[in-house]
This record gives C-alpha cells, structure tokens and sequence, in this order.
C-alpha cells in the first residue's frame, strides 16, 4: 500500500481462484444495501483508469466489466456479505 491507497495488480494463476481463467483486474465489489433493497457498487476509480475500453457505433466509450451471476445471487441471498466486480485483461 502506498500513500494510503491500495495498489491494484492483475490476478493471475497463483492466486488459486483464477485458474484456467482469463486473467482480469479487481476493480471493485458489489454488496448489498443496509436496508436490502438495492446494490450498492463501489469501484476503484484509479483502477477503472487502467481498463481498456470499447466504443460502440453511436461514438460512446465503455468499459467491460464482469460480475459471476453465481456469486452475486449468493450476496443477494445473503450467504456473502460482497462480491467482486473484474475487468477482464487481453492475453
């Protein structure tokens, strides 16, 4: 960590949890809301910044980001209290 702020490196194999899978960038989590009716997403402003991006016809940029439908159906569940939000990366 430096200057207070959390370094964000690409996941790779090592990890356990990604292997066999593209590599991709944590960029930020899903929970849900204190009241339970809404997600509340957070990302990483500094690591959406390292993100490639994509423009559709109309000239309007976004960014692809993936969320595993089976983690966030358990935090909606609430077997997890969150999830992660990745950008996967070009190999």
């Amino acid at each position: 960590m430096q200057n207070g702020k959390q370094q964000n490196k690409p996941k790779n194999e090592e990890d356990g949890q990604n292997a066999g899978k593209s590599p991709s960038l944590l960029v930020g989590y899903v929970r849900k809301s204190n009241a339970g009716g809404a997600l509340k997403v957070s990302v990483n402003t500094s690591a959406f910044s390292d993100c490639n991006t994509y423009t559709t016809s109309d000239g309007q940029s976004y960014v692809p980001l993936v969320i595993s439908m089976a983690a966030l159906r358990r935090v909606m569940d609430g077997e997890r209290s969150v999830t992660t939000i990745s950008h996967l990366l070009p190999e």
